[in-house]
């Protein structure tokens, strides 16, 4: 292990733009401690929101609408620069010089993620692709970037997906506990890390859409006016749609066994036309009602299948913007009775920055030289030093 990494007080800010699409998360942290063991203090967070037509750039391309490279490179770029303005934002909130950062851990835009296999030109090909150019952010804030995290991985034989294992892994294992992460985003997945747990038995997976389907369904009905069911008050006053859930259940996904990997390629909009929008009868209620059972239901089957029967779970610890939805934590605690249910805020991981701090500690890694994938949760052939770094 590098000297260098064991100094205390090295300051990172990890940047990310999750599934919602709706701008820039940043949060500026000291990282301390060995790597076996790291320490992590949030020193400062913030959201940097991206104008509303590059929102709806962004969900239209990564719905499927036709585009060129001419937009995808233009965005690419325009991205990077609002990425370098949220690092620059969250170093002025502390009272920071970006020049002090020892690195930028950049996790970009997914605009399209495919982590299965597809045939094209008779070969067999995973792909992923995160836009927010980083080199543009190394240039405005005069920092070294490390960014597109999860090509190492796909090129390892890995889906790409998800990453933030390792440092759930790092941050929540424990001798006598077993733990399991949740991270409710756009979409939700798990972390499952045994007690005593080496890195070889922590396994993790995507469960399936955590606010990507309700945040779509809000969107929609309200012409855009609303991004989300605040605290599932909409959702409480609406009825599930068994008969429709039912028949969301029975996707492939949901039955596949791990390493999985999802995203707004199944549960975008065109899921949202194939079950939802053409649902006439229902109330908007009803709908947003079914589509946060269909998350709760999700989480809780996953782990009564494929949790566990492989390990002894004594807490589970939640994150994400889910985490806000009292309706969504409340149908958890009915599925999962017996198992305490608790805020990773707990755990020094405040619910809306555990990611960004996630993409800063896996930055600091891979300047390093260590590995930032899990071979188990993401089916690659063997562990990788995740990212391609860029200097000032």
């Amino acid at each position: 292990m590098p000297e260098r990494l064991k100094s205390a007080g090295r300051l990172a800010v990890g940047l990310i733009s999750g599934t919602s699409m709706d701008g820039v998360d940043a949060a500026l942290v000291r990282l301390g401690g060995p790597a076996e063991k790291p320490r992590v203090q949030l020193l400062a967070f913030s959201t940097a929101p991206y104008p509303k037509a590059v929102v709806r750039k962004l969900l239209a391309i990564a719905g499927g609408r036709s585009t060129s490279a001419g937009e995808i490179s233009q965005l690419n770029f325009l991205l990077g620069e609002f990425f370098a303005e949220a690092a620059l934002k969250v170093c002025r909130q502390a009272g920071v010089r970006p020049r002090r950062l020892e690195v930028i851990g950049s996790h970009g835009q997914t605009i399209y993620h495919q982590g299965f296999p597809t045939t094209i030109g008779g070969r067999r090909t995973s792909s992923t692709l995160q836009i927010g150019e980083p080199s543009v952010i190394a240039a405005r804030t005069g920092a070294t970037v490390v960014a597109d995290f999860r090509t190492a991985d796909l090129a390892a034989g890995g889906q790409g997906a998800p990453l933030v294992p390792l440092v759930d892994y790092l941050l929540l294992r424990h001798p006598r506990q077993g733990r399991v992460a949740l991270n409710i985003g756009g979409i939700a997945n798990v972390t499952v890390i045994p007690a005593r747990a080496r890195p070889e038995q922590v396994f993790g997976f995507d469960t399936g859409p955590g606010n990507m389907v309700i945040d779509g369904l809000v969107r929609h009905f309200t012409a855009g006016r609303q991004k989300y069911d605040v605290q599932g008050r909409l959702a409480a006053q609406g009825k599930v749609i068994e008969f429709l859930l039912a028949r969301i259940l029975r996707m492939p996904f949901f039955r596949r066994p791990p390493p999985k990997s999802t995203g707004r390629e199944q549960f975008g909009s065109d899921f949202l036309s194939r079950y939802f929008f053409s649902r006439r009868g229902a109330s908007v209620a009803d709908l947003v009602r079914t589509a946060t059972e269909l998350t709760a239901r999700t989480i809780a089957e996953a782990l009564e299948r494929l949790v566990f029967p492989r390990a002894k779970v004594h807490r589970l610890i939640v994150s994400g913007g889910g985490a806000h939805n009292r309706l969504l934590l409340s149908r958890l605690r009915e599925l999962l009775p017996g198992l305490p249910i608790e805020l990773s805020d707990l755990y020094g991981l405040p619910i809306k920055a555990k990611e960004a701090i996630a993409f800063a500690l896996l930055a600091d890694r891979s300047l390093h030289g260590l590995p930032g994938n899990l071979p188990r949760v993401t089916g690659a052939s063997r562990a990788v030093v995740l990212g391609k770094i860029m200097r000032p």
